[in-house]
């Protein structure tokens, strides 16, 4: 149960006082780890990709990211709740599923209703419905979201803060966490073999010397990740 676990936790936000405000919170406040606080986009968006936290308190005004903006890069592994002085962004929050909305200036009792909101999520178990069979996923690129269908997709490459993906139509770079990629595409069409590479099994043209070989480029098997990969693909 996520009450006995940590909530690691980042804050964000383009006024000092109030990332002050709510990592102090954080602290005093059991079954809480304060990761980061920082009024720097990048920042946040690093730990995003190593998936380090699970909790972003985020402010929706800033100048060179917005609290939107980065929420729509970060996908559903990461709770989200919002901190603004304006309440007229509660719709754009909730359209985006984000788990609470809190006002500035943010009272330690109703930081607390937010956290507990947070727990009440992770504890859930996922309904039992059937999804949607997908093909396809949405890249969003710098200036679009690019539909590139699942098998298209050679593999994908970890880049700092960057995921690489290499289609049969090129290469798209895309801010993202390999880890939430992971838990997108289909099981049983990628496999990871490397903390920087997830392919697409349908796509290797063979395995040789501890590494696969696709589209005639040359990927490593990493130690931890080969048992694995040899099960998953019948080696």
């Amino acid at each position: 149960m996520i009450e006995a676990s940590v909530i690691r936790c980042a804050v964000i936000d383009d006024e000092f006082l109030s990332v002050e405000l709510i990592a102090n919170y954080i602290r005093q406040t059991p079954g809480l780890q304060l990761v980061l606080a920082t009024t720097k986009p990048g920042e946040v968006l690093q730990l995003l990709a190593q998936d380090a936290i699970d909790l972003l308190f985020v402010d929706i005004q800033m100048p060179e990211l917005t609290g939107i903006e980065i929420t729509r890069l970060i996908g559903k592994k990461v709770k989200v709740i919002f901190t603004t002085a304006y309440a007229n962004y509660a719709v754009d929050g909730f359209e985006l599923d984000i788990t609470d909305f809190l006002l500035k200036p943010v009272a330690y009792d109703r930081f607390l209703t937010a956290v507990d909101k947070v727990k009440t999520k992770m504890n859930e178990l996922p309904a039992l419905v059937t999804a949607p069979t997908l093909d396809h996923i949405f890249v969003k690129t710098t200036y679009r979201n690019k539909r590139v269908n699942f098998s298209d997709i050679f593999y994908l490459e970890a880049l700092r803060d960057y995921i690489g993906f290499h289609t049969t139509g090129g290469k798209l770079l895309t801010l993202a966490s390999m880890r939430n990629l992971e838990t997108i595409l289909p099981a049983d069409q990628f496999i990871r073999i490397h903390k920087s590479y997830l392919i697409n099994k349908t796509k290797i043209d063979f395995v040789e010397k501890g590494q696969v070989v696709i589209n005639n480029v040359a990927l490593p098997i990493g130690n931890a990740y080969r048992e694995s990969f040899l099960k998953g693909v019948g080696l």
